[in-house]
This record gives C-alpha cells, structure tokens and sequence, in this order.
C-alpha cells in the first residue's frame, strides 16, 4: 500500500494527475525525475524519452514547448531553463504515489509504459 502523503481534492485532482501521466514523455520524464532528483534538461533529449511514433526533432520541440511547460505549469517540476537545470515541484508528492505504483507494477501494465 502506497502511503498517502498529501492531501488533494479527489475530483479534479485526479483527473489532473491522470492528464500529466497521459502521455509516454511525460511518465518518463516523472519516472526518471522520482529516481535521481535534480536532472539536466539534456537528460531528457534523447530518442528513449519519444513515443513510438515521434522522430527526435519532432520530439525535441514538444519537450520544451509543451511537456516541459506542462510539468512546470502545474508545479510538478521545476524547470530552471538558465542552467538546464530540472527537479521536482512543489507539487511532485502529489503525483509520487502513482508514479511508484507504475514503477513498482512495471511488469503488470502494458507495453510502453512508463
């Protein structure tokens, strides 16, 4: 059992939470963040952090133009882009747990996740 560490209002909390951890970039991005905190920004700009169906440079553009801002915008990390620098928000304990349950059940959930 996961143990709650923060209060958040059900409703629209979980929806948030399950819409940042909808798209493949973003779990990586929060999966790797939960493991080693802070990370470079070029960490992040690799083909293994693409779907399947994105080339890099496609990719790349959509790293800092949406998932990034996304993540940063609702507090789940913080992205410092003068030093390429990102860690965990303020709000990153709130997503925390589902990101260990993904972790922890890696082998249960279908392929391609994180």
């Amino acid at each position: 059992m996961i143990p709650k560490t923060t209060e958040i209002e059900p409703d629209t909390a979980l929806d948030e939470l399950l819409e940042v951890l909808s798209h493949p970039s973003r779990r990586r991005i929060l999966s790797t963040l939960a493991n080693q905190n802070p990370r470079d920004e070029e960490e992040f700009q690799t083909e293994e952090f693409t779907s399947d169906n994105d080339d890099l440079e496609q990719f790349l553009l959509q790293l800092s133009h949406l998932h990034l801002p996304k993540l940063a915008e609702a507090e789940f990390i913080d992205w410092d882009r003068e030093t390429n620098t990102i860690t965990r928000g303020s709000r990153f304990e709130e997503i925390q747990p589902l990101i260990t349950l993904m972790q922890e059940h890696q082998d249960e959930l279908p392929d391609g996740w994180p």
